[in-house]
């Protein structure tokens, strides 16, 4: 019995043993590489540059007011549209106490001076009526009245500047009323009723009342890397690409490429403009982020592959044909044309029913489809 137990276990020990040599000899093993085949197929190759910008305004105008003072009334908000000439707002003027002072004198003074010049006025007519004075000595006095009462009228607009801005004979050209100076769309008003504002001059811009633009007259500004911009000229197509719009291209056309750079982060920026054609009815907002993709080249319906495919060998490129054979390759010499980045287009060696070597399959994922097939 106990003959039968020893012969049994160095059974067991033998068959564990060779199971183990074979396990290890089948993880050494090397497994066959298999690789993905695709055809060339027939496609259009586009080669392009992307200038990342956005969509503005060809025209937009800050209107400023021509006073200083507080605004009064705002007729106007973001979004309106108007005319040229139509009224913004309206400033009420807050005099300078002295300039003020200065005026009031002069009107009283100017009323003294006039009250006397009448008198006189009023005693020559009489003595040239009884003809007791000479016409000269009669038209002096007149002049000298007339004169007065000019000043006296001058002094009362001059008080009336000061205090309102505006004169009783010329309301309807008073500063204190803001107006737009083109047709378009109210973008911004950074003011609100209250507020002061200063006028511009030669020590500062002004106040801005509001924005005005025109909207149906919109550009792409952008720019371009340098070593891209030589590759670029003006009146090229673009397609612009809006963030905030999905699913909907604009055409552009290239107008302006900047004969000067900037240097950005280290790299040598140039700005270009384009002209955004928009169709009847469209409306871009202002300020929204574009990309636009600058067609340097294009070739429509040619022979391509995918190229990640396309090797090198010397000043050569090669891919592997797929023979007979399954997973038996051999080299084949082709003549490249125009690449996008993603698909190269084949002038030589190729036919649209070879298959050329891709990428390697990976094991677990090949067993996962035939687990899955199966």
């Amino acid at each position: 019995m106990k003959k039968v137990f020893r012969i049994l276990g160095i059974v067991i020990l033998v068959a564990a043993f060779g199971g183990t040599l074979f396990f290890l000899y089948n993880k050494s093993k090397k497994k066959p590489e298999v690789f993905e085949t695709k055809n060339p197929f027939i496609s259009d190759v586009i080669m392009k540059t992307v200038a990342t910008g956005s969509v503005v305004p060809r025209k937009e105008i800050e209107i400023k007011p021509q006073v200083s003072g507080i605004i009064d009334e705002l007729f106007v908000e973001a979004g309106d549209r108007i005319q040229k000439g139509q009224t913004i707002a309206r400033i009420k003027i807050i005099p300078d106490m002295v300039t003020l002072n200065a005026a009031e004198t002069r009107l009283n003074r100017a009323k003294i001076n006039f009250e006397d010049a009448q008198v006189d006025y009023e005693r020559q007519q009489k003595l040239f009526d009884k003809n007791v004075i000479s016409y000269e000595e009669f038209k002096n006095s007149k002049v000298g009245y007339d004169s007065a009462k000019e000043e006296m009228s001058a002094a009362e607009n001059n008080l009336e500047l000061i205090k309102n801005g505006v004169t009783k004979k010329a309301q309807s050209a008073t500063n204190t009323l803001v107006r737009s100076t083109i047709d378009g769309m109210v973008l911004d008003v950074p003011v609100e009723v209250g507020n002061s504002v200063i006028q511009a001059n030669t020590f500062n811009d002004g106040t801005t009342i509001a924005s005005v633009a025109d909207m149906s007259d919109i550009i792409f500004e952008g720019k371009v890397d340098e070593t891209e911009v030589g590759k670029i000229k003006e009146g090229m197509p673009i397609e612009l690409e809006i963030g905030a719009i999905d699913k909907e291209k604009f055409e552009a056309v290239l107008e302006y490429i900047s004969p000067k750079g900037i240097e950005e982060n280290g790299a040598i920026q140039f700005e270009i403009k384009a002209d955004v054609h928009l169709k009847e009815g469209q409306f871009i907002r202002a300020g929204y982020s574009a990309n636009a993709n600058i067609v340097l080249d294009r070739k429509d319906n040619v022979l391509v592959i995918p190229e990640g495919m396309l090797m090198f060998e010397d000043d050569s490129s090669y891919v592997e044909i797929q023979t007979g054979e399954e997973q038996h390759f051999e080299k084949r010499f082709v003549q490249t044309g125009l690449s996008d980045g993603i698909n190269i287009e084949i002038t030589e060696g190729l036919k649209p029913e070879d298959k050329v070597k891709g990428e390697k399959i990976d094991p677990k994922k090949l067993k996962e489809n035939d687990s899955s097939q199966g």
